[in-house]
């Protein structure tokens, strides 16, 4: 939905260069999608740091609380599909691995908390992506099956997820995961304007 990825370059560059080490795009891959905690953790073994989670989380928070206000940014055709969604009266929500604070934020920052059904977090559930749990749950709030659900998503970690809770998935690749196998999803679009989306909300389009 936002430039996150873009803000994530900028955190793991500086909580890693007085380290001595480099926010790799490998590195970068390898964390992408995943819970905060899990994201740490990986990090710490790959670069064998000293530092605890908590303490990366910590300093990660007070950067990201900078950054915050004056970067962030929607995705191309964000706000478009999301008026086209209202105007057909198609629910949405979110499922992210992000805290809780930090969703409410983002989402804020271009009032859009209100016009989502609901929002799920890292807190939300106990396994997060690449376990199912969060669509599973976004598909029980909705009242939904699992199958129900058409599911946009920018990782591989995140979109395994929602392919193993058997919702239809389209990948929307950012300039940070373009080069990722997305194989395993339904379809692939290039922005969030891309008409393969509304093909799949049609039902129209061929796998």
């Amino acid at each position: 939905m936002f430039n996150t990825e873009d803000l994530y370059n900028v955190v793991g560059e500086l909580l890693l260069k007085p380290r001595g080490h480099e926010f790799t795009q490998q590195l970068k891959l390898l964390m992408m999608g995943l819970p905060e905690k899990k994201a740490f953790e990986l990090m710490i073994e790959h670069c064998q740091l000293t530092d605890s989670a908590d303490q990366l989380q910590t300093e990660s928070a007070d950067i990201f609380a900078d950054l915050l206000p004056r970067e962030i940014r929607p995705m191309a055709g964000l706000i478009e599909l999301l008026e086209q969604l209202e105007q057909r009266k198609i629910p949405k929500a979110v499922a992210t691995s992000s805290h809780r604070q930090f969703a409410n934020i983002a989402l804020n920052q271009f009032d859009l908390l209100p016009r989502f059904e609901f929002v799920l977090t890292a807190e939300s559930v106990v396994n997060g992506k690449p376990h199912p749990d969060v669509y599973l749950l976004a598909a029980k709030k909705m009242g939904l099956t699992p199958q129900q659900l058409l599911v946009l998503e920018d990782s591989v970690t995140g979109s395994r997820a929602a392919v193993a809770a058997g919702a239809t998935v389209i990948a929307v690749p950012t300039q940070h995961s373009a080069g990722c196998d997305f194989s395993h999803v339904n379809h692939i679009a290039q922005t969030l304007e891309d008409p393969i989306i509304w093909k799949a909300i049609n039902g129209s389009a061929g796998n």
